[in-house]
């Protein structure tokens, strides 16, 4: 049996990184690519080590605590049309990312068999622009050999993640199953939970379900607030299908967040105890951070979830 398919079984509350790309934006001397962002990173010192230190944060985070934990390949824009436009297309960036993660679980020691690799992909255009998505068929054949990059590169898991549209996220599905590795999605929605694009979460999981189906459904860059709202809108059905959250500490919608100059970080103690709140009351199992997050938030998340009975 797969290794995320087995933590899933085994444990009701899996850690999850918090912030790297929004870390790298804010590090001075640090410059993002314009096309594939921090990837190129892992052929770059000192780019790479700085990388390699922020996983390292989460990684220790996660052995403190004993707690599963989940790390993302950092491959986001890293497809093969932007890796040719970033002078990358000779690399196999995507694997290369994947045994870089691999290579720094291993410095774990007993703690390694508790941490998977999550191969990311994102969508092609500006994931806060719905209007940019593609369609189901192009899609599939865009996403298609990044994904397969991935799995063979021995990521435990994929995800297609930050995704703010239906069409796009119906093409990844398909390519993403065909890869026959465990495969999430994780969506950017509003308080009605519905997507950026209109679409209701609730529907367009029903849809993905009837196919062959991805392993399970995330949410990611939205405010705890928000999926607390999002989550009372939908069935007690489609909730079970909703592995995790991965949240921004910010209150601020994800398009006023998107290229902010200043890092507008709500307190960690608020943000692990209302994370904490969303995996008790729904039975959400995957939870960590995305825009603002850092080490602090994470740390006490983790603490939060290693010690269910506080009050």
């Amino acid at each position: 049996m797969n290794r995320f398919t087995t933590t899933l079984e085994q444990h009701s509350a899996i850690l999850a990184e918090g912030a790297v790309i929004e870390r790298l934006r804010r590090r001075p001397g640090i410059r993002l690519d314009e096309h594939v962002l921090h990837a190129g990173f892992l052929y770059r010192q000192p780019e790479m080590e700085i990388l390699a230190g922020i996983y390292r944060e989460y990684l220790a985070i996660g052995r403190e605590a004993s707690l599963p934990l989940v790390l993302l390949t950092p491959t986001w824009k890293a497809s093969f049309e932007r890796l040719e436009r970033a002078g990358l297309g000779g690399r196999d960036v995507n694997g290369d990312a994947v045994r870089f993660l691999a290579d720094l679980r291993s410095e774990c020691g007993a703690y390694a068999g508790r941490v998977l690799i999550g191969g990311l992909v994102g969508p092609r255009g500006d994931a806060y622009r719905p209007g940019e998505t593609l369609s189901e068929r192009e899609a599939r054949r865009y996403h298609a050999p990044q994904l397969e990059a991935l799995a063979r590169g021995g990521a435990d898991f994929l995800l297609a993640s930050t995704l703010p549209a239906a069409p796009e996220a119906r093409g990844l599905t398909r390519a993403m199953v065909a890869t026959g590795r465990p495969s999430v999605l994780s969506f950017i929605i509003d308080r009605t939970a519905r997507l950026l694009d209109g679409t209701p979460l609730e529907r367009l999981i029903a849809e993905l379900d009837a196919g062959p189906r991805p392993a399970g459904y995330l949410v990611n860059c939205v405010h705890h607030s928000a999926m607390g709202a999002a989550l009372e809108q939908i069935s007690p059905g489609a909730r079970q299908r909703l592995l995790g959250f991965q949240a921004n500490t910010s209150a601020k919608d994800p398009e006023e967040l998107d290229g902010l100059d200043y890092l507008d970080a709500g307190s960690p103690e608020v943000f692990a105890e209302a994370l904490y709140g969303l995996h008790r009351d729904f039975g959400l199992r995957i939870l960590g951070g995305c825009c603002g997050s850092d080490g602090r938030h994470i740390r006490h998340l983790a603490q939060r979830l290693a010690r269910p009975a506080a009050v």
